[in-house]
């Protein structure tokens, strides 16, 4: 059974936040120094790439602003969620005291 094309328009729409949200953490580590960019890189590739999959079959319809939407969203999340992480702590001195 073949499935339609709305039923995979919906899953590229959710991979694309998903992937968003996945570039924003990783925006946000690579800002602080954590990633290398090309982590970075390969994350907004994967969502431009869904994003750009909505409006190939389609003329640019609601469905696909508002998965764009909800990227820039699911972006923005991703970036204050990693920014907003606790630093572990350092318990060195608890447990090798000198």
């Amino acid at each position: 059974m073949a499935a339609s094309f709305e039923f995979l328009r919906g899953v590229l729409g959710v991979l694309c936040v998903l992937f968003a949200h996945m570039a924003g953490r990783s925006g946000a580590a690579v800002r602080n120094g954590q990633q290398r960019v090309s982590r970075l890189y390969a994350w907004v590739l994967r969502a431009a790439a869904c994003g750009v999959a909505l409006a190939l079959r389609h003329s640019l319809d609601t469905i696909a602003l508002a998965v764009w939407v909800l990227a820039a969203a699911a972006f923005a999340a991703g970036w204050w969620a990693t920014n907003r992480s606790p630093k572990p702590e350092d318990l060195t001195h608890q447990i090798f005291p000198e």
